[in-house]
């Protein structure tokens, strides 16, 4: 019969074996000390490293509770670093394909699971405390990045959940758009101000620095690690190395039309004989109250599926259903890479080539905007032009190496998503996970139990 003491062997062998096989997978051999630790917890208990307990003798209920509780949250911690991860969908830029209030379980082992850069941090929070709306983590140690072997690799039309690459610097008291496109807008507003009064023809690089003046006088600023940047869900649509084009909302990868999603969906107008649609008729189409928008009287501006889009152009009160695609050439200045003479928008875009680590690209100041913000942001070099030199470094250069991997993702919300067409590529060291099914749906627009989409519950992420 095994006696107490040849069991607590057992439990430390059992132990010993699962935490080697963590070091060997997490690669840093520095971490074997901890066997140290795991021998004196199991066999020589000369340390009581959990202090806030009695080792022997029975502690009050309120210490029995502090430690189930420290247990679960360093049990839960080591869950979403390593396996899992619950995730909330907050807008509907996956729509169809995912709902507002969806919860996801994302898998970390799906592309492999990254270390984080900021480890310490306040638990199960993103980036902000709850109640005080501080920050909830701290740059006593910020580590770089390295992310372990996982079961796959990115493939093209994976729904991804990464942190916002814009997300790095963030005006809090707008931090549901990117401080970029905030600037955009400025300086857009200042161009338009000096052309109405003093009837200027400046480009908008112009007027650039004194919009960032303008931003970083009225909000408050605050930057964010890689880690601690807004999580997004989206689909990605180009891999390192792929071509991405655009032509009239048709999406062409390596000159190939990407095949549509049948949940994908865009805005279109619905024309009617002056009456009104049936409310119940956009409910049995799942477009939600707060989709339902008017362009005038008679006409409705609606997202909807190929499928709802034929459907309803059936309706005996309809009379025209028109997709509402941007012309080619009608520049929008905050569609990626900001540049009028490229004049892009989200649905006449590039062509563009994404990326791929190991790669070398001529660069000049004809495609340095293309890639500018990879070299001085991403990848954390010094970037400068002067005339037609570009410097990084302090070094003229003509080619860049890229050192990372970057992709390109799209919601399939299409008119209703902020993607990479309004601000880039997503490096890959951004990349969180892959959601494999919904676990919880929640409906903020229906009451009671309607407010559970049983229906979709345990539905597979495709």
């Amino acid at each position: 019969m095994i006696n107490l003491l040849q069991m607590r062997y057992i439990r430390f062998a059992i132990v010993a074996i699962i935490y080697i096989l963590v070091v060997i997978w997490i690669g840093n051999y520095w971490l074997l000390l901890g066997l140290g630790i795991i021998f004196d917890l199991y066999i020589s208990e000369k340390v009581n490293w959990t202090f806030w307990k009695k080792r022997h003798g029975k502690n009050s209920s309120f210490i029995e509770w502090l430690d189930a509780l420290i247990f679960a949250v360093i049990a839960v911690t080591l869950i979403n670093i390593f396996l899992f991860q619950n995730y909330r969908i907050p807008t509907p830029s996956m729509e169809k394909s995912l709902l507002v209030g969806d919860h996801l379980f994302v898998s970390k082992l799906a592309y492999g699971p990254r270390m984080p850069n900021t480890p310490i941090a306040f638990p199960f929070t993103q980036n902000t405390l709850p109640l005080i709306k501080g920050r909830s983590w701290s740059n006593i140690i910020v580590l770089p990045y390295k992310r372990l072997t996982g079961a796959g690799k990115v493939k093209h039309g994976d729904p991804i959940v990464f942190n916002f690459p814009a997300g790095d610097t963030v005006a809090l008291e707008n931090t549901n758009t990117s401080y970029y496109e905030i600037i955009m807008r400025t300086a857009k507003d200042l161009q338009m101000r000096e052309n109405l009064y003093n009837n200027s023809s400046r480009p908008l690089e112009y007027y650039m620095p004194m919009a960032r003046k303008e931003v970083w006088k009225n909000y408050h600023m605050q930057y964010r690690p890689v880690d601690r940047r807004d999580n997004y869900v989206k689909r990605c649509i180009g891999l390192p190395g792929d071509t991405i084009k655009i032509e009239m909302s048709s999406v062409y990868v390596n000159g190939v039309l990407f095949p549509e999603n049948e949940n994908q969906q865009k805005n279109y107008y619905v024309s009617t004989n002056g009456t009104t649609i049936n409310p119940k008729a956009f409910e049995r189409l799942s477009i939600s109250k707060s989709d339902q928008a008017m362009a005038s009287n008679t006409v409705y501006y609606l997202p909807l599926t190929k499928a709802s889009a034929e459907t309803i152009s059936k309706f005996t009160n309809v009379t025209e259903v028109t997709p509402a695609t941007s012309r080619k050439g009608n520049l929008n200045f905050i569609v990626f890479p900001y540049n009028e003479s490229l004049a892009w928008n989200e649905d006449n875009f590039g062509p563009l080539w994404i990326p791929a680590k190991g790669t070398t690209v001529r660069l000049d100041t004809s495609n340095l905007e293309l890639y500018r913000r990879i070299i001085d942001v991403y990848e954390g070099n010094d970037l400068e032009v002067e005339g037609a030199t570009i410097y990084i470094n302090s070094h003229p250069v003509t080619t860049y190496t890229f050192k990372m991997d970057y992709y390109f993702m799209m919601g399939d919300n299409r008119h209703n998503s902020a993607d990479s067409r309004f601000w880039g590529f997503v490096p890959e060291d951004h990349i969180v996970g892959k959601p494999k099914f919904i676990w919880l749906s929640i409906d903020k627009e229906a009451k009671g139990l309607k407010k559970i989409r049983f229906r979709r519950m345990f539905m597979k992420v495709r």
